[in-house]
Formats: structure tokens, sequence, C-alpha cells
């Protein structure tokens, strides 16, 4: 395992998709990291983008066009180690990513984003 600063770099798959999550399940995949359950209105990663914009901060969710991910632990730069679920192959990695033209938003604003 390597390590820049206090963060891991590496990478490791954590998981196939999840019963219960379509087959693009990013956002199922973020909503079950994020909350311990399936919540079916975060299964359209848009719709993440309707919890408050956040400065990225660990626990927060990287947000664009057709993914969303869980930030974990800043790497440096734009670079964050992530829990990506759907990241490619069809499984979820916590890995290494750029958030560059990702929207982050705070996910800890639960009642916001299922009411609006």
């Amino acid at each position: 395992m390597a390590f820049y600063g206090d963060a891991q770099t590496d990478e490791k798959i954590v998981s196939t998709r999840p019963s219960g999550c379509p087959h693009a399940f990013c956002g199922c995949e973020a909503s079950l990291y994020r909350f311990g359950r399936i919540i079916p209105q975060l299964n359209l990663a848009a719709n993440w983008r309707r919890f408050p914009r956040a400065s990225p901060a660990p626990g927060m969710a990287a947000v664009r066009s057709g993914h969303v991910m869980i930030l974990q632990q800043h790497v440096g730069g734009d670079i964050w180690y992530v829990h990506d679920g759907n990241s490619g192959g069809h499984v979820t990695r916590e890995h290494p990513r750029s958030i560059a033209g990702y929207t982050i938003v705070d996910p800890g604003a639960a009642s916001f984003a299922l009411n609006s």
C-alpha cells in the first residue's frame, strides 16, 4: 500500500453491483455507502445535485453528469481517495481520483435532497 502524506493511494476493488441496485449503480452504491440503505431517488446520479454545494471534505459527494462518488481522504491537489461505485467493469473501487469537473455536495443534508 502506498501513502501520500497520510492518504492511501492504492486501488482496491470493494464489491460488484449490490443486490437491489440498477445496472447503472453508482448512485445506488453511494447511497448504500453513505446512508446504509438504498434510497431510490438517489439511484440517478443527477439527483445528488439536490444536496447543498460544499467544499471537498471526507463524506462529501462528487457529482458530474452520469456519475457520483463519495470522498474519503484528500491525497493532494484535486486528487481524493474515493468510494466509487460502478467505476468501470461493473465493480466498486476505493481509489484515488481527480475531482476536477465534479460538483461537490453535502449528503449530510439528507432531508434537503429527499424532500426537494
